[in-house]
C-alpha cells in the first residue's frame, strides 16, 4: 500500500528521479554528464545511460572510444574507458545510439570533490561575508561547479532530474556570477586547491538543508551495528504503518482548530487558512523519504551518481542532530563511521579522502561573564561524535576532523564560511596532494589530577595565535558533574609576569584550576555552541584545537528509537541551574579576588629540580 501511495504522491512532490520511462523513448546519458564537466583523472572512466533495448551504443571521449548495447527492459548501457591524466585541454564526449547523438564539449580531467552535509555546507557564496572579494576572483576556467537541489528518495535513484540541478542543468565554468550559486565552503576550498595544484577541480555540491545524518548514510550500512539496526527496523515499521489518509485527517483536525480560533478573533473568511489536501504533503511527512530518515538524501543526491569517480568528500553537518530530544551522540558516532565506510565502498575507493568540518558555531558567543549559562551544549556532544566517529574509521592518513567552533557569528546560518574552506584546502594540499602547506591537529596525550588541579599534556604546542600567555576555554567539575569556568596556565619553571608571551612557556602542558572545585575529576575545553576559546596548534590561526572532555558525564541517551532521545532531561531546568552556577561563580570570584590572584602566581609553575 505504501508503495502505491508514494507512486501517486511523487509526481506531486516533484521527487521522482526515474531516468526514463518503463519503455525508453530514446538516448539518455546520466545527468551527471554535461558540457564543462570535470572527469576524475587517473581512474577508469564509466559513461552510462539508457536507450532503446538492443540498440548499439557508441561512446567517444577524445581519442578513446568504446561500444556496447542497451540491455534490459530499461535499455541500460555503460562503457568503461581507460583512465586519463589530469589535463585542462578541452575534450568532447560523444554518445550515439542508432541515429541519435548526444555531444558534450569543454570537458577536462582533474579532481572532483563532493561537498556533502546540510544547509551550512549548501550555503552559497552569494550569501556570505566575503562574496565581493571572492566572486571578484572567481574567473577560473579550470574550476567547474555542479549543484544539486533537494532530491530525497525512499529508494536508490537511477538518475538526477534535470530540474534538480541548480547550476543551469549541468556543470558550469566558474565565473564571478556562476560562483555565487555554489557552496561557499566548496568555492573557498576548490579555488585554493585549483590554484595551488594547477589541476582542474570540480566542486559537486550535493548538501541538503535540514538533513539529519541518518539520511546521509548509505541505507544498507545501518544493518551493521545493533544500535543503528534497531533504528532502521523502527523506521521500516513507521513506513509500513504510514497512511496518507491518516496524515490528511490529522492535518484537517489541526486546520479546524486553527480556523475556529481565528474566527473567535474575528478573522474574515478570506483571511482564514486554506483547507489541507493531499497535494500539500511534503517529503518531511513521509517516513523513509524525509531528509531525517535513513538513506533518503544519499539515495537521491549522492548514491545516484555512483559510478562517477571522485577524489574526496568534505562533510559539514550537525544542527539537526543536535536539536533537543533528537540528540543521540552515541548513535551519531556510529553513523559517522558507517557513512564514511559506505561512501568508500560505493565509490570503490578504500582510501577515499574525507574531511569532516565540525558542527559550526552560532548563537550568542560564550564569554567570561556568561560562561556557565552557555555551558550546556548538545552541539559539543555532536562535535565530539563527529571527531571520534571519524577516528573509528582507523585511517588518519586520509581523514581529518576540521574544527569550526572558533569561527563565530550569531545565527542559524553563520555567514563566515571562507575559513572553513581554506582550512580544508590546507588539509587536502598537505595530506592528499603532499604539498608543503601547513596543516596540523593536536591530541591530548594525558590528563592527570594533581591536588586541586588537572594537568593536561598535548602532543604539540597549543597556544593563542597572538602568542598570548593565558589559555582560555576550560571548564572543570568535581564528582557532582557541575562544571565551572576554570583558570588555566601554561607550564613554566619560574613565575612570569602577565605581559610575558606564550613563547616563554611550555605550551604542551596546561594546568587547570578553579576555587569552586577543590576535588576535580574532569575538564572540558570549548564546550559550548560558540565557545570561549583561544588555543591553536602551534599558534596557527587556521588550526584551532578541537573541543574535548576528559569526563564521563554523558548526555542521557535512550537507545530505543521510538522514545525521547534524552530521557529525563528538562532543558529549561538545566538552563536555570547553569545560570545559577554562573552567578555563584562570579560571586565567589569577587569574594576571593585576592586569594585567587595569589594562587594564579604559582599555577603552572613547577620548581626546577
Amino acid at each position: 500500500m505504501k508503495r502505491l501511495l508514494l507512486g501517486l504522491l511523487l509526481p506531486l512532490l516533484l521527487l521522482a528521479a526515474l531516468p526514463v520511462s518503463a519503455e525508453p523513448v530514446g538516448l539518455k546519458v546520466h545527468s551527471i554528464f554535461s558540457s564543462n564537466m570535470v572527469i576524475q583523472r587517473d581512474k577508469p572512466i564509466k559513461v552510462w545511460g539508457w536507450a532503446e533495448p538492443g540498440t548499439a551504443v557508441g561512446v567517444t571521449l577524445g581519442k578513446a572510444s568504446g561500444e556496447t548495447k542497451a540491455a534490459g527492459k530499461d535499455g541500460a548501457w555503460s562503457v568503461i574507458l581507460p583512465p586519463r591524466e589530469g589535463s585542462g585541454e578541452p575534450t568532447k564526449l560523444i554518445v550515439t545510439a542508432g541515429s541519435e547523438k548526444v555531444e558534450y564539449e569543454n570537458i577536462v580531467f582533474g579532481d572532483v570533490w563532493v561537498m556533502n552535509g546540510q544547509s551550512n555546507m549548501a550555503w552559497s557564496l552569494g550569501k556570505t561575508l566575503n562574496v565581493d572579494l571572492e566572486s571578484a576572483q572567481a574567473d577560473m576556467p579550470n574550476l567547474r561547479l555542479f549543484k544539486l537541489s533537494t532530491n530525497e528518495q525512499s529508494e536508490m535513484a537511477k538518475d538526477i532530474p534535470v530540474e534538480k540541478i541548480v547550476t543551469d542543468g549541468g556543470w558550469q565554468v566558474s565565473t564571478p556570477e556562476t560562483a555565487k550559486v555554489i557552496s561557499a565552503i566548496g568555492y573557498a576550498f576548490g579555488s585554493r586547491v585549483q590554484r595551488a595544484t594547477g589541476v582542474p577541480i570540480g566542486i559537486l555540491d550535493n548538501a541538503r538543508g535540514g538533513a539529519s545524518i541518518e539520511s546521509l548514510v548509505p541505507e544498507r550500512k545501518l544493518d551493521e551495528h545493533p544500535l543503528t539496526k534497531r533504528y532502521y527496523a523502527h523506521l521500516k515499521q513507521r513506513e509500513a504503518e504510514f497512511s496518507i489518509d491518516d496524515w490528511l485527517a490529522n492535518q484537517i483536525e489541526r486546520w479546524e482548530k486553527k480556523v475556529a480560533s481565528e474566527k473567535k478573533k474575528g478573522t474574515p473568511d478570506n483571511k482564514l487558512p486554506k483547507k489541507p489536501t493531499k497535494d500539500d504533503i511534503r517529503s518531511w511527512s513521509i517516513p523513509g523519504m524525509s531528509p531525517s530518515d535513513a538513506g533518503a538524501c544519499y539515495n537521491g543526491m549522492f548514491g545516484v551518481f555512483m559510478g562517477y569517480n571522485i577524489k574526496g568528500v568534505l562533510f559539514h553537518q550537525g544542527f539537526n542532530n543536535a536539536l533537543g530530544n533528537n540528540c543521540r551522540p552515541k548513535r551519531y558516532r556510529i553513523m559517522t563511521k558507517l557513512m564514511v565506510e559506505g561512501w568508500r565502498e560505493d565509490f570503490k575507493d578504500p582510501t577515499l579522502p574525507v574531511g569532516i568540518i565540525g558542527f559550526c558555531a552560532g548563537g550568542t558567543p560564550q564569554n567570561s561573564y556568561n560562561f556557565e549559562a552557555l555551558g550546556r551544549s548538545n552541539g559539543s556532544y555532536i562535535r565530539e561524535s563527529q571527531r571520534l566517529g571519524l577516528a573509528d574509521v582507523g585511517d588518519p592518513e586520509f581523514t581529518a576532523f576540521l574544527p569550526a567552533h572558533d569561527v563565530q557569528i550569531p545565527g542559524l546560518h553563520p555567514w563566515k564560511k571562507r575559513d572553513h574552506g581554506e582550512r580544508a584546502a590546507r588539509w587536502a594540499l598537505s595530506r592528499v596532494y603532499g604539498m608543503d602547506v601547513h596543516w596540523e591537529s593536536a591530541k591530548l596525550v594525558s590528563s592527570e589530577v594533581v591536588g586541586d588541579e588537572i594537568v593536561l599534556t598535548f602532543d604539540k604546542p597549543v597556544h593563542p595565535h597572538d602568542k598570548g600567555a593565558i589559555p582560555e576555554g576550560f571548564a572543570i567539575a568535581g564528582e557532582d558533574g557541575n562544571f565551572y569556568k576554570a583558570y588555566s596556565r601554561f607550564r613554566t619553571d619560574k613565575p612570569l609576569g602577565p605581559t610575558t608571551n606564550a613563547g616563554k612557556y611550555d605550551t604542551k602542558i596546561i594546568h587547570v584550576w578553579s576555587p569552586l572545585v577543590p576535588k576535580p575529576v574532569g575538564v572540558r575545553y570549548g564546550w559550548s555552541v560558540s565557545p570561549l576559546v583561544n588555543l591553536y596548534v602551534e599558534g596557527k590561526p587556521w588550526a584551532p584545537l578541537h573541543s574535548f572532555r576528559t569526563d564521563t558525564f554523558d548526555l542521557p541517551e535512550d537507545e530505543d528509537p521510538a522514545v525521547n532521545g534524552s530521557p529525563g532531561v528538562n532543558y529549561r531546568t538545566e538552563n536555570r541551574l547553569n545560570e545559577e552556577r554562573n552567578i555563584e561563580r562570579l560571586a565567589k570570584e569577587a569574594e576571593m579576588a585576592v586569594q585567587i590572584n595569589e594562587r594564579l602566581k604559582t599555577l603552572g609553575v613547577v620548581p626546577k629540580k
